[in-house]
């Protein structure tokens, strides 16, 4: 578009294309680029394109205004594929958030990837260097996931991770829970519902690939070591975040132990868990604490099934990582006034009122 007016322009005697490169100290080919809105041009230098053309008046007044305008700040959320209920509504609040986000001066994006696969999830962070200003992922902890990090910050496209971190690398900022005092809650409530008596309690993890699952169990573990000697952990099992295989495990538990407790479910797959329970006629004398306030566990928490979950608002964490955003492309630091995020401790008694 911008060449047919710099044709016409050199017709008339009008300002060229090449005027405003020489007058902003870049090449034609940089000028094009920038008013014709393609990548690849530092924001400084767009800027100085821009008041160069302005001082040309090579463009109209209304049409510079909105090229000088802050583009959104593109941001792609990568979160896991599966039958996690919390993260499924995750990424559709993401999608739906189009007005609430560009107040920050943020355009988002969500996709979906194949959980569990560090490769993939690498591979998935470096294809988006060249068409997002910066990556909101659920982390996993391994060294090819650390690297796609560092190599992203090298080419100045921060990482935020959502609710797993990983550590030892350039990510911008973490936006998750407190995830070994969520695993000291959840020991508490077991341990209080369960009576502080001699007890069996188990343990379902989505993946200890995820840095928050690995610290959950270390805080549950520790809690009940310290303050409830008596009840025995019977070990940890890995159910992948899928409601079919937590439902296998708990059945196999609920046969080999006929006087279990108490269930802590780290991850996702709480359907499975119910379900199981619920067969057994176990939902009433088994405690079951779970993560993540969803139209499912909000179902399974008013019924009984489920006594208490450990969340953390779904809302609030993508607003904050928007906010992450937003600070550093505004030269801030990234978690300026952003407050870290709380545990959201919820029973039937307390349920919130569900969101649109």
């Amino acid at each position: 578009m911008q060449d047919d007016v710099g044709t016409a322009g050199e017709a008339r005697g009008l300002p060229r294309i090449a005027d405003i490169a020489r007058l902003s100290g870049v090449s034609t080919a940089t000028v094009d680029r920038v008013l014709n809105h393609r990548p690849g041009v530092r924001a400084a230098t767009v800027q100085r394109v821009l008041k160069a053309a302005a001082e040309l008046d090579y463009l109209p007044e209304a049409d510079l205004r909105a090229a000088m305008a802050p583009k959104p700040t593109r941001v792609a959320f990568l979160l896991p594929a599966g039958t996690n209920r919390y993260l499924t509504g995750l990424g559709q609040l993401v999608r739906a958030s189009e007005a609430a986000l560009a107040p920050l001066g943020i355009k988002a994006q969500v996709e979906f990837i194949k959980s569990f696969n560090p490769e993939l999830l690498a591979r998935s962070l470096l294809q988006h260097w060249r068409k997002a200003d910066g990556v909101a992922f659920m982390a996993l902890e391994h060294p090819a996931v650390r690297e796609a990090v560092n190599e992203l910050a090298e080419r100045n496209v921060p990482t935020v991770t959502l609710i797993s971190d990983v550590q030892n690398c350039r990510r911008a900022a973490c936006i998750g829970l407190d995830n070994r005092a969520a695993g000291r809650t959840a020991g508490h409530l077991i341990a209080r519902f369960a009576g502080r008596r001699p007890a069996k309690v188990a343990m379902i993890a989505g993946s200890l690939s995820y840095r928050a699952h690995e610290e959950r169990e270390l805080g549950f573990l520790a809690y009940l070591a310290e303050a409830a000697p008596d009840v025995l952990v019977l070990g940890l099992r890995e159910a992948h975040d899928d409601e079919g295989e937590s439902y296998r495990q708990t059945r196999t538990l609920l046969a080999h132990h006929p006087d279990l407790a108490g269930i802590y479910n780290i991850g996702g797959g709480a359907g499975g868990v119910a379900r199981a329970l619920r067969e057994a006629r176990r939902e009433r004398d088994v405690v079951f604490v779970g993560h993540g306030l969803t139209a499912e566990t909000r179902a399974m928490l008013i019924d009984g099934t489920l006594d208490a979950v450990l969340n953390q608002d779904a809302r609030s964490a993508m607003l904050a990582a928007a906010a992450v955003f937003a600070n550093l492309r505004a030269g801030r630091e990234a978690m300026h006034g952003i407050d870290a995020p709380r545990i959201d401790v919820i029973f039937r008694e307390n349920l919130p009122q569900p969101t649109p």
